[in-house]
């Protein structure tokens, strides 16, 4: 290998640890929406029809007033998000209602073997999620953020 392909490689990773720290604030704010989208559409549905949701509480063995506080924090925590005020609070927050929404409802092992799949998709997601949260409240909000602002 000559001296010139062995430096490719480390040109390009050089090239985007460049980019990332350049665009550090902006890739922050798209995170953030990306993230925070899925929690205001999730809570807006839920928030539509509340008392139905609060009845679906004791199939996934919660107790049923958590039906009544669960759109309120997901829809709220994933506004939060999005305008990036009190992150690091909201992202310890939207941890919290993650691993409770995966564990009580996206349990696959316990599904028929025909839902198995989709609830294992959902999961994992979840789990994916709660890495972004975890992220969120390492890095905080970026710059383009209400946060910054004040």
């Amino acid at each position: 290998m000559s001296v010139q392909e062995s430096k490719l490689p480390v040109s390009w990773l050089t090239r985007s640890d460049g980019l990332a720290a350049q665009w550090r604030d902006f890739l922050l704010l798209l995170g953030r929406v990306l993230l925070g989208w899925i929690f205001i559409l999730s809570g807006w549905r839920k928030l539509m029809d509340i008392p139905a949701f609060a009845a679906s509480m004791p199939r996934r063995d919660l107790p049923t007033f958590l039906g009544y506080i669960a759109p309120f924090v997901e829809f709220v925590g994933g506004i939060l998000l999005v305008v990036g005020l009190a992150t690091r609070y909201a992202a310890l927050l939207m941890l919290l209602f993650v691993i409770i929404a995966t564990f009580s409802s996206h349990r696959y092992w316990n599904y028929p073997e025909a839902q198995r799949a989709n609830q294992n998709s959902h999961f994992w997601k979840n789990i994916s999620m709660m890495g972004g949260t975890v992220l969120l409240f390492v890095t905080g909000a970026g710059r383009y953020a209400v946060d910054a602002m004040l």
